[in-house]
């Protein structure tokens, strides 16, 4: 669990101002010769920064193309809701740790071990765990999509290098490219099952079977196209195999 809570707290460099602040409980005697605790407000902003840490490191991880990939793959093979969104979201998650795997292994060597050993502050630590994440998120973001937040943060001028590059900025950038190329593998996994849902339908109306919904008949034959071209390691090695190009 301090390896865990550690590492949560070196990839956002924001943590490292939890270290200054009020102490989280202090003791008072009452007048009875009781004690009193209190809690100060730095418990609340520790824990509304726990509830918010989930979903920050997921918007900088390979999870969110993996997981909207998913989503648009159950929706063109028509099976509602089957693998559920627990499924999807599991698999997604489980992908992601494939992928960030050597991320991870260079923020645990060169950050959260000096770290734990005392070797570094927090704010150094912090610090050295950024390099190896924007490393990764530049790989994947779009220059027009970084390009188009420093126009909408008022910097205009284009920056020096990848490492003037805000780590804010950086991350909004890397979710948009994230969601575009997100869609375009999504668009590319549609076209299949549209050209059978096409020819179902054209064969149902051509036999005069209009009031038979083309969904039934073509469900089965795009589970099966899905199932002959072995589908599942098809589309989740192309997503792994798409981060490290």
């Amino acid at each position: 669990m301090r390896r865990l809570a550690a590492l949560l707290l070196l990839l956002l460099p924001g943590a490292a101002l939890a270290q200054a602040g009020l102490p989280a409980l202090t003791l008072s005697q009452a007048a009875d010769g009781g004690q009193t605790w209190s809690v100060s407000l730095q418990v609340l902003a520790v824990m509304t920064f726990l509830t918010l840490l989930p979903g920050v490191l997921l918007a900088m991880t390979s999870f969110t193309r993996i997981v909207v990939v998913l989503a648009i793959l159950r929706q063109a093979l028509g099976t509602g809701q089957t693998p559920s969104a627990q499924i999807l979201a599991g698999l997604a998650l489980l992908l992601t740790l494939f992928v960030m795997g050597p991320v991870l292994g260079r923020i645990n060597s060169e950050a959260l071990q000096p770290y734990l050993n005392e070797e570094l502050s927090l704010t150094d630590a912090a610090s050295r765990a950024q390099a190896p994440l924007r490393q990764f998120m530049l790989a994947q973001t779009r220059e027009s999509d970084i390009a188009t937040f420093a126009r909408i943060s008022g910097r205009e001028a284009a920056f020096e290098g990848p490492d003037a590059v805000p780590f804010t900025l950086l991350t909004a950038a890397f979710v948009t490219s994230e969601l575009k190329t997100a869609f375009q593998i999504g668009f590319l996994l549609f076209v299949p099952f549209v050209v059978i849902d096409l020819v179902v339908a054209s064969v149902l109306m051509s036999l005069g079977m209009m009031m038979l919904s083309p969904m039934i008949i073509s469900l089965p034959f795009k589970i099966m196209l899905f199932v002959l071209v072995d589908g599942w390691s098809l589309v989740l090695g192309t997503l792994a195999g798409s981060f490290y190009r």
